[in-house]
């Protein structure tokens, strides 16, 4: 019988955390500082500038467990790894998943473990809670305090691993239900990746809420391309944790793809801490309905001569609402920084919200450092201009938004993901 906790109000997800077993890989000191920076904290409202225009109260208010036995059917799970080429990892209800995993024959310098087999190696004791910092937002609290599975990923130095690492997040749920999985991906020195998430509900009766926390480290001269494929469907929300740390002369490029999901908040931060650093964030979100997707995201340049640069664009239909809000942070000791960011939206509805909300804070002197923002509608010259070569209004309307996606949808590097983005985009605007 799965425990379930009535969620209404912070003090109750205290006394279930109070309750809750101790991972072997977490340690009963981490929970408890975890455990006191959400006494703190609590579930953040309205109130909470980070979360003014997303109301996480109202998605956890009710009655939640926080485990699922579900099983995922095994067909539905081969439907899921449309990378076909991949070292494919599965994740179902937040739990590391062997049987429908590749365990064996990875190539030389790969090492994927569940997080609890991991916990035992050199690698993961030096990195595994490092870079998320409990006291920095509730739900990285919130994890650390409860997650129950993930994945551990070492790359070991100088190796080049070919074939992309897919890792499927599936949901199903039939108890309305909070899952915390936590991953860790450790690229050493000169090693190349390319990593894939995915998060996908199937087929749940209930409401689920993920709260996913990744950490990233990329050593020194490591490439690391990273996707993020999001398709939560009506019934799917989640708080996407991503916290990367980069080494001198390392390259670093993450691709975030909101293609539904009742709730989506996305928090991303990247700290660049060492010269000659690369930094690429590139992401797309395509709304409607009452959906509501929240990208916040904060690249920290703390040294010299790196290079970022952002963009983020969005296509809003019907009530739903998006926010992005970005903050470039240029260090005192972070001189000959060039740091980009772009944030473009299209309304497609009069009753479509976007919040958008570009920073920049700067305390060297020496830098180039630009941002900007723009939000209008589907440009009606360009609409008349195809119909009057004969194209019907609704596929002239889906052309343009697929030329506005494309911008982003073509740094996607892996030809098969890229299709499968494009073929997303098409069904939402049949």
């Amino acid at each position: 019988m799965e425990t379930v906790a009535k969620i209404s109000t912070t003090e109750n997800i205290l006394k279930f955390i109070e309750g809750s077993v101790v991972p072997s890989w977490m340690g009963s000191s981490q929970k408890q500082l975890a455990l006191d920076a959400f006494k703190t904290n609590g579930i953040p409202n309205r109130k909470s500038e980070e979360y003014k225009y997303v109301n996480m109260e109202v998605a956890l208010k009710g009655s939640f467990s926080f485990s699922s036995s579900n099983k995922i059917p095994d067909q539905q799970i081969e439907n899921a790894k449309y990378l076909k080429d991949a070292i494919v990892i599965v994740v179902e209800n937040g739990n590391y998943k062997k049987e429908h995993s590749q365990t064996s024959l990875f190539p030389k310098g790969l090492t994927i473990l569940n997080i609890t087999e991991g916990s035992s190696t050199g690698v993961f004791q030096e990195h595994f809670a490092k870079y998320a910092a409990v006291n920095s937002d509730p739900f990285i609290a919130l994890n650390s305090a409860l997650a129950i599975g993930g994945v551990f990923v070492h790359v070991a130095k100088s190796a080049v691993i070919e074939a992309p690492i897919h890792i499927i997040h599936l949901t199903s749920v039939s108890d309305n239900t909070i899952l915390n999985s936590r991953n860790l991906i450790v690229v050493e020195e000169n090693a190349q990746v390319t990593i894939v998430e995915s998060y996908e509900t199937i087929q749940s009766s209930a409401i689920s809420f993920a709260n996913a926390l990744t950490e990233v480290v990329v050593s020194e001269n490591a490439m690391v391309d990273h996707y993020k494929i999001q398709d939560e469907g009506d019934s799917g929300s989640m708080v996407s944790t991503t916290q990367v740390i980069q080494k001198m002369k390392s390259n670093f490029s993450t691709h975030t793809f909101s293609l539904s999901g009742s709730l989506v908040r996305n928090n991303l931060t990247i700290v660049l801490d060492g010269e000659y650093v690369e930094t690429q964030l590139n992401g797309l979100y395509i709304t409607n309905g009452n959906q509501v997707v929240d990208n916040h995201t904060l690249v920290d340049h703390r040294k010299p001569n790196c290079n970022s640069s952002e963009l983020y664009k969005g296509i809003i239909e019907d009530k739903s609402s998006a926010t992005f809000n970005g903050k470039i942070y240029v260090r005192k000791d972070a001189q000959k920084t060039n740091a980009f960011q772009s944030n473009k939206n299209i309304l497609l509805s009069d009753d479509g919200t976007i919040n958008t909300k570009p920073q920049l804070e700067i305390y060297a002197d020496d830098v180039k450092c630009s941002h900007g923002t723009s939000t209008g509608k589907l440009d009606e010259d360009k609409i008349f201009y195809l119909r009057a070569r004969g194209i019907s209004e609704a596929s002239a309307k889906k052309l343009l938004m697929h030329a506005f996606a494309s911008e982003v949808v073509d740094t996607v590097k892996i030809e098969v993901l890229k299709q499968y983005i494009e073929a997303n985009i098409s069904k939402r605007f049949e």
